[in-house]
């Protein structure tokens, strides 16, 4: 073959195979962008495939069954702290599990029904339907008595608007990656507010303890008018439902420290809370406690799912604070509790998935008239402690409720209320043990013992979603901000388009328009404190022009850089002959001994990156200018939460 035909074909083969694949570059790394988008936003599917039969599958069984289990009791349990039919509990220890499963990020956390939720839920639903709209006249007994059926149908109305506007603001809060909010709710805060809450929750089951009705109280104190009326109809306490409740309490109690006691030996925990509630049934259908002793039982308990119901639209306006407060309250609690085991295990939770996962989880359990959920601790030391894995474990967990609810359920129909109440106090334990917190903190930090402290008395004197905007604002109070030290972080992430912002907005942070300045105004003003100035900065060309250079830590000026005009000549200080002792030599800067720092300037800037999930090379280029930038002027530079997806080498460009 002749060398013009040789040229003619490699010609050819360029223009219809080369040229065609260069073409396709730009779709083929869209399908890549999108193929990534999709695993990070539905996590099962980067996981679940890799899916390990031989090293989890016998721990997520068992862990599985074991959590699923106590979900039986719990979920009955905590429907009555939200107002609504125990089945409703079910309702919302299946829905939710499954949808986490799919978009959660955590491989540990149990998530489900959880007493703090519940009873903020069941302060709407009693607000919003409280017994006495539904009040109705008994011919037979010529007395007025409640409604019970439509009053309950109504509360199962609200508690779904309100848990599916809180998992609305979940979604949102996460889209926008603001998953840092839970930066606001410290540890200390977080553990005297959920043990605040913890006393409403026991406050409310006391009713069921002593078969008493007090009236229902809204608003500031109204725990303490509840206490106060409880403690009035102590006289009217129900007996047979006392006794239920006082041996339901000691024999949980004691199979409990039992299971402490002998945990190492166990290979599974005795399911106490599920032992009980059986004895409890069966003792209560042979005895026949509602009959004979007046002891109020569950009730019907419907077999079956519930079809998707959407919810009234009509009440989101008046829910909106409650779902608001829901949303924050169950995404701190969550997010705490995966951060401990991811950090155990060695993974990363991210926070901004979690809070899409869980509102997921929140918004189509409200269509499946479900309460808002959170993380059980209770129920994820039991999944982590038998064996679980990963979220397939969470999974079985829910596999196990179908069954109950499609088959089982209705056995459950004669169990004593006060037996709930009873598991209800009994899981409080280790709330109520958070009071030992007080005499630690008092010994480590007394400003972390006065937020837990006021937490605590806020949350306890108003409702638990007042007392938690009140204590996170008192919290912001006695926040003091460290010297010398700058947080930046932007809403956006930074590529070629936003990246002068991004500079710009860092300069107006850290009072960069004070250090670089081109103004001959600004140089005169500092020209008097320097006794010469003419440094040229090698390889700054791209970064800074002409510009003033100060040291944050000495407050000096330390000198020029020249690029435009390197013949400049060098200024003295007034009154000062210009003899040749005052000459530098190029690249020297002399200034001022003795000066005082500028407290009022940083000494160290540290860029939050959370938000940052792409860096192009404008963007990397944008870091490595500001970093050289700040390196001269003696000001260290940290990065802080990068995400995984940023380049690794990343941190050969970052000094």
């Amino acid at each position: 073959m002749s060398l013009s035909k040789q040229k003619g074909v490699v010609r050819y083969f360029l223009q219809t195979h080369f040229l065609n694949l260069i073409s396709r570059v730009p779709m083929i790394w869209t399908s890549i962008n999108k193929a990534s988008c999709m695993l990070s936003s539905v996590p099962v599917l980067s996981w679940l495939p890799r899916y390990s039969l031989r090293d989890n599958a016998i721990g997520d069984l068992i862990s599985g069954i074991s959590v699923g289990i106590m979900h039986l009791p719990q979920g009955m349990a905590y429907a009555l702290l939200a107002a609504v039919p125990p089945v409703f509990g079910l309702y919302s220890s299946f829905y939710p599990i499954l949808i986490y499963f799919i978009f959660g990020s955590s491989k540990h956390i149990s998530v489900g029904t959880y007493a703090v939720m519940s009873v903020m839920i069941g302060g709407v639903t009693e607000r919003l339907a409280p017994d006495t709209n539904f009040m109705m006249y008994d011919n037979a007994t010529n007395q007025s008595m409640v409604d019970v059926l439509a009053r309950d149908t109504e509360r199962v109305k609200v508690a779904a608007a309100v848990t599916f506007l809180s998992g609305l603001f979940q979604m949102l809060l996460g889209l926008v990656q603001f998953g840092f909010v839970v930066t606001y709710l410290s540890e200390p805060l977080v553990r005297g507010y959920t043990t605040g809450a913890a006393i409403h929750v026991i406050v409310s089951q006391l009713k069921y303890t002593f078969g008493i009705s007090p009236k229902r109280h809204s608003g500031p104190f109204a725990l303490i008018f509840t206490v106060i009326e409880v403690c009035y109809l102590v006289p009217e306490t129900n007996i047979g439902t006392l006794v239920v409740s006082l041996v339901s309490i000691i024999g949980l109690v004691m199979v409990k420290e039992l299971n402490t006691y002998l945990g190492k030996k166990l290979p599974v925990p005795i399911p106490v809370e599920l032992l009980g509630i059986i004895i409890a049934t069966v003792v209560s259908w042979q005895v026949n406690l509602e009959g004979e002793y007046g002891v109020e039982v569950v009730g019907e308990i419907p077999s079956g799912l519930q079809p998707p119901v959407m919810p009234t639209a009509s009440l989101f306006g008046q829910v909106i604070g409650d779902a608001f407060a829901l949303s924050v309250v169950g995404y701190g609690i969550a997010i705490s509790l995966g951060r401990i085991f991811a950090l155990k295990y060695g993974y990363k939770v991210d926070s901004n998935q979690e809070l899409i996962a869980l509102g997921l989880s929140n918004t189509i359990g409200g269509v499946f008239q479900c309460f808002a959920i959170s993380c059980s601790m209770s129920r994820t030391m039991v999944q982590e402690s038998t064996g679980g894995k990963t979220q397939v474990a969470s999974a079985l967990s829910a596999m196990v409720i179908l069954v109950i609810m499609l088959w089982i359920g209705a056995l459950f129909e004669e169990l004593p209320k006060a037996v709930l109440a009873a598991i209800i106090y009994v899981n409080l334990q280790g709330m109520m043990k958070q009071f030992m917190d007080i005499p630690t903190l008092w010994k480590s930090n007394k400003v972390d013992m006065l937020v837990w402290v006021a937490t605590l008395i806020l949350t306890v004197l108003f409702n638990p979603d007042i007392g938690l905007a009140a204590s996170i604002a008192f919290s912001m109070l006695t926040v003091n901000e460290i010297p010398g030290v700058v947080i930046f972080r932007s809403s956006a992430t930074l590529y070629f388009a936003n990246a002068e912002m991004y500079q710009d907005a860092l300069a107006e942070k850290v009072r960069s328009q004070e250090l670089l300045c081109t103004t001959q105004a600004y140089f005169d003003k500092l020209s008097k404190r320097l006794t010469c100035f003419a440094s040229i900065l090698s390889g700054t060309e791209e970064i800074i022009p002409v510009c003033l250079v100060l040291d944050f830590y000495a407050g000096n000026v330390l000198g020029e850089c020249l690029m435009d005009d390197p013949s400049m000549s060098c200024p003295v200080q007034e009154g000062e002959p210009d003899s040749s002792e005052n000459e530098v030599e190029k690249g020297v800067a002399t200034v001022e001994e003795g000066s005082k720092p500028d407290s009022t300037l940083p000494r160290a800037i540290i860029l939050e990156l959370s938000p940052v999930n792409f860096l192009d090379t404008v963007g990397v280029k944008t870091l490595r200018n500001v970093s050289r930038l700040h390196a001269l002027i003696s000001i260290l530079l940290n990065l802080l939460t990068c995400s995984a997806s940023l380049p690794p080498s990343i941190s050969l460009y970052v000094l």
